[in-house]
């Protein structure tokens, strides 16, 4: 077994909210009344249906409550298994899919607020994500502004099925205010469902839209650079998380093959898809899309032409791996070394910086 070494970055944490209720606290007084008067129970998302086995691994999942919602759990299970100096967290929490900008918006305070409160403020090795109402990129751009302040955050939270491709103009404003504050974009697996998880309609099986994720990945990626993002914003970093990353070498080979040949229509992508990809996004290590044969592993390492491009993960509490095995068999100590320390410290600049709380208007 690979075994994990002290002091790395665990890039994906995902500390659940127990209730909707939970948020009251952060709503202010009209929210809070809209709440309780139009009896809202909670913005579960049926990316990770409570019960579905992929959600929690059974000696994670908790015998009362959601899995994800206990900071001790994630203490004994995530933190201290893997002697992490850093782990960010990532709420996936439903709130994208509202279709009220005004009350996505409250909801995305809310949430990033009782995340700095209920975790960042009771762990000092927790790091946080912006969730943003990008229902409006106005919105967001503000809520990037408020939380910004605060040190603790590192990234900016979207999801990879939204309402456009995200390499759109419309959203630009996000990228360049995440630039400015040296913040990273997180891209993560999920969708508001307000389009069919695939690109032929809706499915009828969990399955069918888990393994769907993939596609919407390279659907993303391919829009970011080829819409010019990085050419704009060239310092800024993103990372897909729980995208996995063995479909990326034939996928890059394929997106070269045609930006060489049909490359006159986007003449602002002045660098190779390959070279974008080496500078700017980076992957989460988790769910590792292979099969436990480390000489086919370390081949598709070179074929991905960097060791720079992946970041530790354990997808807590989701269910990628059983006891400590969150690293493949057969990778060298200098690349475990580059997961888990050396990558994430290069991409999340704030985790290179002393963490300041500000409070917060």
């Amino acid at each position: 077994m690979t075994s994990p070494i002290a002091g790395g970055v665990d890039c994906d944490l995902h500390p659940a909210v127990p209730h909707l209720t939970s948020l009251l606290p952060y709503l202010n007084d009209y929210w809070r009344d809209q709440v309780t008067t139009r009896g809202m129970t909670d913005l579960v998302s049926q990316s990770y249906p409570s019960n579905s086995p992929i959600t929690a691994r059974p000696d994670w999942r908790p015998s009362q409550g959601k899995p994800g919602s206990s900071l001790d759990d994630m203490r004994k299970q995530a933190l201290d298994v893997f002697k992490v100096s850093h782990g960010i967290c990532n709420p996936l929490y439903g709130v994208q899919m509202v279709f009220s900008e005004d009350m996505a918006d409250a909801f995305c305070r809310a949430l990033n607020d009782w995340l700095a409160k209920e975790w960042l403020d009771r762990d000092e090795r927790l790091r946080g994500s912006i969730v943003i109402p990008v229902q409006s990129v106005e919105k967001s751009v503000a809520e990037i502004e408020r939380c910004a302040q605060d040190r603790r955050f590192v990234q900016v939270l979207m999801l990879v099925m939204g309402d456009m491709p995200l390499g759109k103009r419309a959203y630009w404003p996000i990228y360049a205010a995440a630039e400015r504050h040296g913040l990273v974009v997180g891209i993560h697996a999920g969708s508001n469902y307000h389009n069919p998880p695939t690109s032929v309609g809706w499915g009828s099986y969990h399955i069918e839209d888990y393994v769907a994720q993939a596609q919407a990945f390279q659907t993303q990626l391919t829009s970011l650079i080829v819409e010019g993002v990085f050419a704009r914003h060239q310092h800024l970093k993103m990372v897909m998380l729980e995208s996995g990353f063995t479909w990326l070498p034939p996928f890059l080979w394929r997106l070269h093959k045609f930006w060489r040949g049909i490359r006159m229509e986007t003449p602002w992508v002045d660098r190779a898809p390959l070279e974008i990809v080496r500078s700017n996004i980076r992957f989460s290590l988790q769910p590792i899309d292979a099969p436990p044969d480390p000489p086919m592993l370390n081949r598709l390492f070179d074929h991905m032409q960097s060791d720079e491009l992946l970041l530790f993960s354990t997808d807590y509490p989701h269910w990628q791996f059983d006891e400590d095995k969150a690293l493949p068999e057969g990778l060298s100590s200098d690349l475990v070394r580059k997961i888990m320390i050396d990558n994430p410290l290069a991409t999340y600049g704030r985790l290179r910086q002393g963490a300041t709380k500000e409070t917060t208007p």
